[in-house]
Formats: structure tokens, C-alpha cells, sequence
């Protein structure tokens, strides 16, 4: 697949081969790219929510009242749920969300979401990401007259600081290095940007890994 590379000024900057396993996959399949966005999702939650339990309620651990005689119902502890200021019952504690999934299935999903982008016409290709100077107002000019309003720029293996500067202001647009690309944050934004840099990052990250002799 050949793509028309552009310059940030709108320019032209030639073109670029993107191999067809990576950008030109056809059936786009949705449930492995919604399988890895869940996995990233869970991976992220803090899980500390907690509630006390009986044994951590400060309240009285002693009887309330008599077992039999008092025409009530038997009760041992002041902590049981059914009453105001005590425990709840079988409530959420601190624990891991995370669960694993292969990494060749992570990979494939990542190859599904940058072809859905070239698909759908939102994989976009720049020659470079350094400004001179880091004023959002001119760099929000920019991605108006280019039309990106919902884009994640991916740069290098470090992004231009003047470029991450202007553009953390900007609302729907995240920057990114190469090492960060990722399934969720390609399909929330409606435009990919991509420095070539980036696109060779990503040919070596999924190039065949070769065996030491």
C-alpha cells in the first residue's frame, strides 16, 4: 500500500510503502479489537475500592441483648449488615481487574486497528512533528485547516517537546511515541497521524525476529 506523506504546512513530502500485513488487513474483525480493548480497560482500573468488613467495624462484638424473652429476633453483633453502622455483606475489596492475553493476540488486534484506519481513509502520514516553538494557537491552526479534530499524533521514539508542548492544550488530541502505540487510543480518536519515523517503528516492531546463531 502506497501513501502520499504531507508536511505539517500542508506540503507535500513525498510517499510511503506500508506493508499490507500491518495496514492492509480486509476483514477488520471487531471482536478481537473489543477482546483487547477490555484487557487495556482492566488493566488500568485501580481496583481500591473497599468497604469494611466485621472483622475491621469498630462497633461492639457483644450480644445485644438476651437469646430468648424479648419477643425480637436473635441477634449476636451490633457489626451485622441489617443494622445502621455496621458491615456490609460480601462488599468490594482491594484486588487486581487485570487478566492476560497472549501476545500474539495483542499484536493482531494492533494490526486490525491501524487497517481500520487506512480502511476508513483516517491514517494519515507526515513527514515530521518538530515546530519551532511550542505556541498552541498556530498549532491548533494547523490541525484545523487539516481537518483533524479527533487525532492521535504518534511521533519517534521520542516526540518533538515544542510539538507535546502545543498540543496538550488542544481538546481530542493525544501525543504519543512509537513505544505507546496501543488498540484504545487508536479507535477513540477519529484521525491516526503518523510521522514516518513512527511507521518505521512499527515495521521493525512487527518485522520476523530472527534467531542468534
Amino acid at each position: 500500500m502506497k501513501l502520499d506523506v504531507i508536511k505539517l504546512d500542508g506540503g507535500k513530502g513525498g510517499s510511503v510503502d506500508l506493508p499490507d500485513d500491518i495496514f492492509g488487513i480486509e476483514e477488520i474483525r471487531g471482536d478481537i479489537l473489543q477482546r483487547v480493548v477490555t484487557w487495556q480497560l482492566a488493566k488500568r482500573r485501580s481496583g481500591n475500592h473497599k468497604v469494611q468488613t466485621r472483622n475491621e467495624n469498630s462497633r461492639t462484638g457483644k450480644k445485644m441483648y438476651k437469646q430468648k424473652g424479648t419477643g425480637g429476633a436473635r441477634h449476636g453483633s451490633r457489626r451485622a449488615p441489617q443494622f445502621v453502622g455496621g458491615s456490609r455483606a460480601f462488599g468490594p475489596v482491594v484486588r487486581d481487574h487485570g487478566f492476560d492475553l497472549p501476545k500474539k493476540f495483542r499484536a493482531l488486534a494492533l494490526k486490525h486497528a491501524l487497517s481500520s484506519k487506512a480502511k476508513a481513509g483516517t491514517l494519515v502520514v507526515v513527514d515530521s512533528i518538530a515546530i519551532d516553538s511550542p505556541k498552541t494557537a498556530a498549532l491548533r491552526e494547523t490541525f484545523t485547516k487539516s481537518g483533524w479534530k479527533s487525532a492521535l499524533v504518534i511521533g519517534g521514539a521520542e516526540v518533538d517537546n515544542n510539538f507535546k508542548l502545543a498540543a496538550r492544550n488542544i481538546p481530542l488530541v493525544d501525543v504519543l511515541p512509537s513505544a505507546g502505540l496501543n488498540v484504545y487510543d487508536i479507535l477513540r480518536r477519529d484521525t491516526l497521524v503518523l510521522t514516518r519515523d513512527a511507521v518505521d517503528a512499527i515495521q521493525a516492531r512487527f518485522a520476523p525476529k530472527t534467531e542468534a546463531a
